[in-house]
């Protein structure tokens, strides 16, 4: 099993249950967000299913759709795609021409322009250099479920689409590929056009 706190020590704080899994955080993100709506304060606005901080910035031409969270002073830049749902946290930086898509993002992480994010746990303080990608479909393969990698032990999720859990403080290089189903603990490395693959 996999305890998603102690990839991200901000997860508990957000979701209580120790034993959900990545991708059943994912699959019922909406429900999640459903409810952290009742704990945010009166100074979030909210336009339709968009609930955003006043101290967020969001530039020009961003689309969103979907439910969404926008935490305190996070940017989100010019052109940027936001595919509810979807969980911005604090300080959170998502660069211009990003898309972000059924994901949660935690405090301080900054995802540079032109990156794709889809159906992924993102840590604090986790840095995404520019056309980084967090894969999360095996276009490739007949059969696509996903599958990941944890303690020498394969686990099926029983799901299609499942992207990342990157742990705090890990960096993800320019042009890098995180395959679908890629589990990386805190402080992880990976160079500028890496493709990380768990599984064969």
């Amino acid at each position: 099993m996999i305890n998603i706190s102690h990839f991200i020590n901000s997860f508990s704080s957000f979701i209580s249950d120790k034993t959900i899994q990545p991708w059943e955080a994912i699959d019922n993100l909406d429900n999640i967000l459903k409810d952290q709506l009742e704990n945010v304060t009166a100074d979030f606005v909210t336009t339709e299913s968009c609930t955003i901080h006043p101290t967020a910035i969001v530039e020009q031409n961003v689309t969103f759709k979907g439910r969404i969270i926008i935490d305190e002073g996070a940017f989100i830049g010019a052109n940027a795609y936001i595919r509810g749902p979807v969980y911005i946290g604090k300080n959170v930086k998502i660069g211009p021409g990003s898309e972000i898509k059924q994901s949660m993002i935690f405090e301080e992480t900054a995802v540079a322009h032109f990156n794709y994010i889809g159906n992924s746990i993102i840590g604090s303080r986790v840095n995404f250099e520019a056309g980084s990608i967090c894969a999360n479909h095996y276009n490739e393969r007949k059969d696509k479920e996903i599958s990941v990698l944890f303690n020498a032990e394969i686990i099926k999720t029983g799901i299609q689409k499942f992207g990342s859990l990157v742990g705090d403080d890990s960096k993800i290089g320019a042009n890098a590929v995180l395959s679908p189903g890629t589990i990386l603990v805190r402080e992880s490395i990976v160079k500028r056009l890496e493709l990380v693959e768990q599984l064969p």
